[in-house]
């Protein structure tokens, strides 16, 4: 690739929402498509936003479990419920934690439709874990401050 073709291309990347970020946009379809995409794996998907006190205290505690359990097949997935001018701070936070799985940040056109399709039950409140088993099926949520045991117990078992 000839330098100027790798400037443009940089350039029209810049331009994609959350590029800049590292904090991948996910919509209803796009939360379906990664959840396909971690079959096989134990998924802890983790709703969160830097404007809430008990998401910052339960994401550096989700990030060690991961890195313990990661060898028996636990992914860690976050999705940033920030404002679109929050993201360069989630995006630092995240950052900040070496967070090491796939980031994604909400941005819906309908944010009731995104949090239905995530969970009838959920009423967007956070934070919010849900844990998926290997055959991508929703096996326990959280909403709320959770304890650190439960979720972990709960993710033994689909170990």
């Amino acid at each position: 690739m000839r330098r100027r073709d790798f400037l443009v291309a940089a350039g029209a990347a810049a331009a994609l929402p959350g590029a800049e970020s590292g904090l991948t946009p996910v919509d209803e379809a796009g939360y379906r498509r990664l959840l396909e995409a971690g079959r096989g794996k134990v998924l802890l998907v983790d709703f969160w936003a830097t404007w809430c006190a008990p998401c910052r205290v339960d994401l550096p505690l989700l990030v060690k479990l991961e890195a313990k359990y990661q060898a028996r097949g636990l992914k860690l997935i976050t999705v940033s419920c920030d404002e679109p001018e929050q993201e360069a701070d989630a995006s630092r936070f995240l950052r900040q934690l070496r967070v090491s799985g796939p980031a994604y940040i909400k941005r819906s056109a309908d944010d009731d439709r995104f949090i239905t399709s995530v969970d009838a039950r959920w009423s967007g409140a956070l934070p919010a874990l849900f844990i998926y088993d290997r055959q991508g099926r929703r096996a326990g949520s959280y909403v709320g401050e959770s304890h650190k045991a439960a979720v972990e117990a709960a993710l033994v078992k689909l170990l």
